[in-house]
Order: structure tokens, then sequence, then C-alpha cells
């Protein structure tokens, strides 16, 4: 069975990719999908003065399942199941080593995240994936 990696930041690039592997299930065939929201490490020192390491744990898997909320909804009204995951991390670091650990055989994410910037050029995360993973990434616009 294809394992099928969607890295969902819940921008409108994301949401494409989303409608891609709808649109190509039966092209696909069985396919296990995996979910990942990657969450920015928190560097600041000034934050973690004032909240401990549960509570920004508990805040950055709020931001995930914030980000993955539309991608879920999306797939339960077309009845596809999936596995969700919130992890912490360089966005295009921990994709391409996610992929690997969970054994993907693809890739499929948006050509540019939730970033004004990243929309001048191709997104930087993206051009990580691409440079680092060990599978095909198809980049959806």
């Amino acid at each position: 069975m294809l394992k099928i990696l969607l890295p969902i930041d819940g921008s409108a690039h994301a949401g494409r990719a989303v409608e891609h592997v709808l649109q190509r299930r039966a092209e696909l065939g069985a396919f296990d999908l995996h979910l990942l929201n990657v969450q920015l490490p928190l560097e600041s020192g000034h934050a973690k003065l004032f909240f401990g390491p549960d509570e920004i744990a508990a805040y950055q898997r709020e931001q995930g399942l914030d980000a993955l909320r539309a991608a879920r909804e999306r797939l339960d009204a077309a009845g596809v199941p999936y596995t969700f995951h919130v992890v912490v991390g360089h966005a295009g670091e921990t994709i391409a080593r996610f992929a690997r650990e969970q054994a993907c055989d693809q890739i499929v994410m948006g050509s540019h995240g939730r970033s004004a910037l990243t929309h001048l050029v191709l997104g930087s995360v993206a051009s990580d994936v691409i440079r680092l993973a060990d599978v095909p990434v198809t980049l959806v616009k």
C-alpha cells in the first residue's frame, strides 16, 4: 500500500494539496495517508521564562491541530482515512526526516506556505524538502 505524507500548515496551498490527493484517489488505489504539521521550536528565551515546557508543548499542539483542522474536515467529509501528527522542528528537515522514518513512498505538499515572503519564490520549506527527501515530492500550486 502506498504511504503518502501530506504536510499541512493551514495555508491555501496546503488545502490544494489535499484536493490534489482527493482528485487522484482512483489513480492512486489504496493508500495510507499521513497528515503532518510542523511547529517551529520556541527559540526565544523570553517566553521560556514565563511558560513551562508542558505549557509550551500544549500551545504548539493546539496550534498544530488548528492548522490541520480544515484538511481533516475535508478528508472526513470525503470518507478518506488518515493519521495526523503534530511535531516540533524546522519544517523542511522535519518533513524529510519524518518521511524517511515512517517509510513514506511519496510527499505531496503545497508549493508555498503561510508566510507572505515565500510567495516571492518557491517556498524555502518546499526547496528544503526537495533537497533532503529520499522519495518523490509533488508540489501543488
